[in-house]
């Protein structure tokens, strides 16, 4: 009926903007792009998609990785009930391996990658003077 209809299209409007997930690496970005459209995950997501391989296309590492339900994603999990649950994982190469430039006022606390120190510490160090000063504090691995 043109109301089960109706109520359908709200449906898919609401879930095909409902989930968008974004993270940085802090590495600069290239003009490199990875993307796969159709990432097979079932379940809701419990089974989640296999691994993007990126290592070949993105020598210099990532700088950027993006997950989300799009608009196809969403038809197609609602479909199936949720059973097959796709999304679109979208991967930005990095263009070097070194961190992008902070801004020179910024505090950083710096961890060596090949000591045995836990990095715990230089995080609990980071988040103190984060809240104490107010300002974003890099922490850097080097």
């Amino acid at each position: 009926s043109m109301r089960k209809a109706s109520v359908l299209a709200a449906m898919l409007l609401v879930l095909s903007g409902c989930f968008h997930a974004t993270i940085e690496t802090g590495l600069p970005a290239s003009a490199t792009v990875v993307q796969n459209d159709w990432a097979h995950g079932f379940i809701i997501g419990l089974v989640p998609p296999s691994t993007v391989e990126t290592k070949a296309k993105c020598p210099n590492g990532v700088a950027k990785v993006e997950t989300q339900l799009s608009f196809l994603n969403s038809i197609a999990s609602i479909l199936t009930f949720n059973l097959y649950t796709p999304m679109t994982i979208t991967v930005t190469c990095a263009s070097s391996n070194r961190m992008a430039t902070l801004p020179a006022d910024a505090s950083v606390i710096r961890v060596n990658s090949t000591a045995d120190a836990s990095v715990v510490s230089p995080m609990q160090r980071a988040f103190t003077l984060a809240v104490t000063t107010g300002q974003p504090v890099y922490v850097v691995l080097q």
